[in-house]
């Protein structure tokens, strides 16, 4: 996916949006599984660091705020905003052990796809799209927040999928519970520097107002 697309995607999100009158807005807690070179990468030694080195990150937490606009009985846009932190370490035999921080801020747009009602927000639903994740990455030896620390930004493009089911009986809030799979799209080739593709299983409990 080119990185053209991604302004696009807004763009018919924001059309979709025109044609709406009443966004649902929603509250979640994000919990998130790293997975693939994002959970545990292997190092080769080089010059510097003379044995393998291994980097794992672990669970992962954080919060989306999002605007839900429904276009008709079955369709809807969402746009997303969400952060998520999550830590992890590097190890290398005969070295000190490094902390690892991961920061993640997305902005993003979705496609939701209801079964029972998009504009009641309620029932199962399907919905997926893109974002822009600007990422951190810090490496301490001791304490991320207090002692020194290396840092490293990224940019680049995110693409989610997943399903969520809407629970309620009358009208909002309603409680929302999701589980998504997201993965950069854009910026992964490691041979030319960069990092591993930020890959994790996120499930979602939230409110949608």
């Amino acid at each position: 996916m080119s990185r053209i697309q991604l302004p696009l995607f807004l763009l018919l999100g924001a059309t979709l949006a025109a044609q709406a009158q009443e966004p649902r807005i929603g509250l979640g807690l994000n919990l998130s599984i790293p997975t693939g070179a994002f959970s545990r990468t292997v190092y080769p030694a080089n010059g510097t660091v003379t044995t393998p080195q291994t980097e794992t990150y672990d669970l992962g937490a954080g919060g989306q705020l999002t605007a839900t606009f429904p276009v008709d009985q079955h369709l809807a846009f969402r746009a997303v905003l969400a952060a998520q932190y999550t830590g992890g370490n590097n190890t290398a035999p005969g070295y000190d052990r490094i902390n690892l921080q991961h920061n993640l801020f997305s902005l993003g747009g979705e496609i939701q796809i209801f079964t029972e009602s998009a504009f009641r927000h309620k029932g199962p639903y399907l919905f997926g799209g893109v974002s822009a994740d600007f990422e951190r990455f810090d490496r301490s030896f001791g304490d991320v927040n207090v002692d020194y620390t290396e840092s490293s930004r990224k940019s680049r493009m995110g693409g989610t999928v997943g399903i969520g089911h809407s629970f309620g009986l009358g009208g909002s809030p309603r409680f929302t519970m999701e589980a998504a799979y997201h993965t950069s799209l854009t910026g992964t080739d490691t041979a030319a520097g960069d990092p591993p593709a930020t890959s994790f299983v996120r499930v979602m409990f939230g409110w949608v107002f």
